[in-house]
């Protein structure tokens, strides 16, 4: 069978136009490289829900590691370090275990090069694209996916189609009373956090259950705005969509006219098949969507599909930040209040989105992961001291009946540049003899720079609060599940992969809709951002759809 449109991936990038394609009646077929699970799958158990247990095994499926030590490049393999850009293999990927922190990109993200100027040793560019095409589709994310929070005014505010979003915000712990009152007299302004948690019955999704289960754990209730739960369940209904799980893609193929015209994927046992579309879209994340196009090599394309110009894998992105943490007792708040599960924090800052000298970022604020398992195993040592016995067993009801952990997450910017990308080395190779992504995660002044500053800010409003223990790890290094850049869209073919409805310039029937497209990542996560542009280009493939397959 010749299918109308082949999908490799099923996450934030892949879902919308799963959902949009086959409801205007296109046969759809979506492969997965892992299983397909349900809400009844995810129980609210640590060890068998987290994020760890969907993934490669990292001695069998790993990435490299390039990093600058001692004056020269060097490259490590995850599985001695555990390190793993892994980051949900099941239908719906990585949406499945996200936060919900969704913020939009500002008009002023679009065009950083044109407005702010181009850093020293950056490759910062403009969009392609502006906020205001974008913004009907953040509007159409804040429905379809299921976004709850409320619009309140601050300077950074972006322009709304809608005066606010359709979900009422979630439940609040009432530490955030304690976190307004601290900002307002640090003259810092605290605005509700819009997050992809539903907090009303949409269909067959239910409301938050308030589990305490959330961020790193899929969603048993289905109210996580994953594109599994929002978008694909829908999308089954229309009959239109085949779902290949366990099929891992690891080539495309192309034709004598330079289209590609199958993908091959290997089966759980490692045989090899392929499936025939008219057209691909391409959505695996961004740094396999990278490995599987530069893999991709044959007569047209000897440097890898859609990279004759050499760009694959150019401007990879994430991004900088790290966490400041503190403690809370009875003497800052009610007990009971304190440690009621299950609510939400909700808080974020953005008031350095943009200073007067450089770009800043977003500060989120939320409890420490429930985790009680991990919590208490960090308890057994005391700075290099092993606690066992009694003092290791009053060291965990105070922490779990008394204390409480309050994280304050930082985002910046990841500054483009040339030392950050994505490659593949014959010498790496997986257990199916596939090359492995290779990730140089060389970093720019700025991205620091942004990240110290924050780190004070937050800093600040800890001891506003009365926080204890206030600690601090601030990192230029890419955090591991916010990826993005590879395949930069853009107008011109000779410095860009894709145009800007993300079609490949050297492939005029492959697509990339995951993070992949973006040439800055802007200070927030990005999987709104995915989600939005991918609905965008649903729309142009749908209406440009006799033209594509010419």
């Amino acid at each position: 069978m010749i299918y109308d449109v082949c999908v490799v991936g099923s996450g934030a990038g892949a879902g919308p136009v799963i959902y949009e394609l086959s409801r205007a009646g296109l046969k759809v077929c979506v492969l997965e490289k892992g299983d397909i699970y349900n809400e009844k799958d995810f129980s609210k158990d640590e060890l068998l829900v987290r994020r760890s247990i969907y993934t490669p095994n990292l001695k069998e499926q790993y990435h490299t590691i390039e990093e600058f030590i001692d004056g020269s490049w060097q490259k490590f393999p995850t599985y001695e370090t555990g390190w793993s850009f892994w980051n949900g293999t099941l239908l719906g990927g990585s949406s499945n275990f996200m936060s919900g922190f969704f913020h939009r990109l500002k008009p002023n993200d679009f065009k950083l090069a044109s407005t702010y100027g181009v850093a020293k040793d950056s490759n910062i560019v403009d969009w392609a694209i502006s906020y205001e095409e974008l913004e009907p589709y953040y509007t159409k994310v804040e429905e379809l996916v299921g976004i709850s929070g409320e619009v309140q005014e601050y300077a950074f505010l972006e322009p709304r189609s809608t005066k606010d979003f359709p979900y009422a915000p979630l439940a609040e712990n009432k530490i955030v009373d304690l976190i307004d009152k601290s900002c307002k007299e640090l003259g810092y302004k605290s605005i509700k956090t819009p997050r992809a948690i539903i907090s009303k019955q949409k269909n067959h999704r239910n409301p938050c259950y308030y589990s305490n289960y959330c961020g790193s754990y899929p969603c048993s209730s289905g109210a996580k705005g994953s594109s599994r739960a929002s978008l694909i369940k829908d999308a089954l209904l229309t009959n239109n969509v085949t779902i290949i799980a366990n099929a891992n893609v690891i080539k495309l193929n192309t034709d004598k006219n330079k289209k590609i015209k199958s993908a091959t994927y290997l089966t759980l046992e490692g045989n090899k098949k392929e499936v025939q579309a008219k057209l691909f879209v391409v959505a695996a994340q961004a740094v396999e969507t990278s490995r599987l196009l530069l893999n991709s090599k044959d007569e047209n394309f000897p440097n890898g599909v859609a990279n004759n110009s050499g760009n694959v894998g150019k401007n990879f992105l994430s991004s900088s930040g790290g966490i400041v943490s503190a403690t809370f007792d009875e003497t800052n708040m009610n007990l009971k209040d304190l440690l009621e599960p299950g609510v939400f924090v909700n808080r974020s800052l953005m008031d350095w989105y943009f200073t007067k000298e450089f770009k800043a970022g977003t500060i989120d604020i939320l409890f420490e992961h429930a985790n009680p398992i991990r919590r208490a195993s960090f308890l057994r040592w005391n700075k290099n001291d092993l606690v066992i016995g009694e003092e290791l067993q009053n060291k965990i009801f105070e922490t779990f009946t008394k204390t409480r952990t309050l994280n304050i997450e930082i985002f910046t910017d990841w500054t483009p540049n040339d030392d950050s990308f994505i490659s593949v080395d014959e010498k790496y190779k997986d257990k199916y003899g596939i090359p492995v992504a290779n990730i140089r995660i060389g970093t720019h002044p700025q991205d620091m720079k942004a990240s110290k500053f924050l780190e004070e800010k937050a800093i600040k409003l800890f001891e506003k609060m009365g926080g204890k223990n206030i600690v601090s790890d601030i990192s230029a290094l890419p955090s591991s599940n916010l990826q993005a850049g590879g395949c930069r869209f853009g107008e011109n073919p000779k410095t860009s992969v894709l145009n800007k409805y993300c079609q490949a310039h050297e492939v005029s029937n492959l697509f990339v809709t995951d993070g992949s497209f973006m040439p800055t990542g802007g200070s927030v996560p990005f999987t709104w951002t995915i989600y939005a542009n991918s609905f965008r280009v649903a729309d142009y493939i749908k209406d440009n759809w006799e033209k594509l397959i010419v």
